[in-house]
């Protein structure tokens, strides 16, 4: 196997992406295509924020991430 993953690096790099997809331009794309667009973005963005926003480490060979979808109000 090769080098040992970098929990860390791998969370930035999906917080990286987060930020790539918010700062996304939109295509010159009009009607149902561009919210289609929209969506998508929505969608990639929100999943790729919850992962950046995760805890993680490698535990036995595992890679275990602790993600809290509570409220802010309850955790």
């Amino acid at each position: 196997m090769g080098e040992p993953l970098d929990v860390e690096a791998m969370l930035q790099r999906f917080r990286d992406r987060a930020q790539a997809v918010r700062n996304r331009p939109l295509p010159p794309v009009a009607g149902e295509e561009r919210a289609r667009f929209i969506e998508q973005a929505q969608t990639d963005f929100q999943d790729f924020a919850i992962i950046a926003d995760a805890a993680g480490a490698m535990e036995d060979g595992v890679l275990v991430l602790r993600i809290d979808l509570r409220p802010a109000d309850r955790s």
